[in-house]
């Protein structure tokens, strides 16, 4: 490991996605510092290292924050990739439910990025936010899961013009279906653990074949990232017309029903 490698800091580090994501990072010389609540299995190197924390503790990630601040020189980019989602139908979901996923997928990603705000300004560095396709469009029986995504682009895109001036760059990845733990970590109407599997018959990207497009965005500067042909397709219909990808979103939804 170069002693002039960037350094990144990934939450949902452990996960598939943002293990993909270290991963390709690493291989581009990078140096990744890995957050998420639950870190066994990762290995401690030159190139990365684990931190475990539960980022809806406010105490817990501050204290994490403040100690990584202490003891990088440079942070060059930040990953916004912790979340959780939520399955089922906003008429028996529960309030618990829908603050959950805010408090991980919205609020620990808006406190990361004001920990990390003069480190990233320094550095003339990155924010990278991962989104979703239900951050731009809407999302059957994932109300919470989509309001967050959507609440979690308007803050970075409007981030985005508040930092470009300090020579920031503020990017957007939007993946669609990547076959991760979020479907399993996924959240039941009444807020408690959703049994099963992320399958359910769509097909799936790897989170390899997800990182290596994210990367490609990333070192073009791309603001908005469509990750796969379904966000691409979805990213052009929406923009185009919401009405007609609300009738197709539907009728998909018929035709498994």
């Amino acid at each position: 490991m170069s002693a002039n490698a960037k350094t990144a800091v990934i939450s949902g580090g452990a996960g598939g996605l943002g293990r993909a994501l270290a991963k390709a990072l690493q291989g581009s010389g990078w140096r990744t510092l890995l957050i998420d609540v639950d870190v066994a299995g990762l290995e401690t190197n030159s190139a990365q290292l684990p931190i475990a924390c539960d980022l809806t503790d406010a105490r817990a990630r501050t204290e994490v924050f403040e100690r990584i601040l202490a003891s990088e020189s440079s942070i060059d980019l930040v990953v916004y990739n912790a979340g959780i989602t939520q399955i089922g139908p906003f008429a028996d979901s529960a309030e618990a439910a829908h603050r959950k996923v805010f408090e991980i997928n919205y609020f620990a990603a808006v406190e990361m990025a004001r920990a990390f705000l003069p480190a990233i300004r320094a550095s003339k560095g990155t924010h990278l936010a991962i989104s979703s396709v239900a951050g731009f469009t809407p999302l059957y029986h994932r109300t919470a899961y989509a309001a967050s995504k959507h609440a979690l682009e308007g803050f970075f895109n409007s981030l985005r013009s508040e930092e470009a001036p300090h020579g920031v760059r503020t990017l957007i990845a939007a993946p669609s279906f990547v076959a991760t733990n979020i479907g399993n970590a996924g959240l039941q109407p009444d807020g408690t653990a959703r049994p099963g599997s992320a399958g359910d018959g769509v097909d799936y990207m790897t989170p390899d074949a997800a990182a290596a497009i994210i990367l490609r965005g990333l070192e073009r500067g791309a603001p908005m990232i469509p990750v796969g042909r379904v966000a691409r397709l979805a990213w052009i219909v929406n923009r185009l017309s919401p009405r007609l990808y609300q009738r197709l979103m539907e009728r998909n939804i018929r035709k498994k029903g």
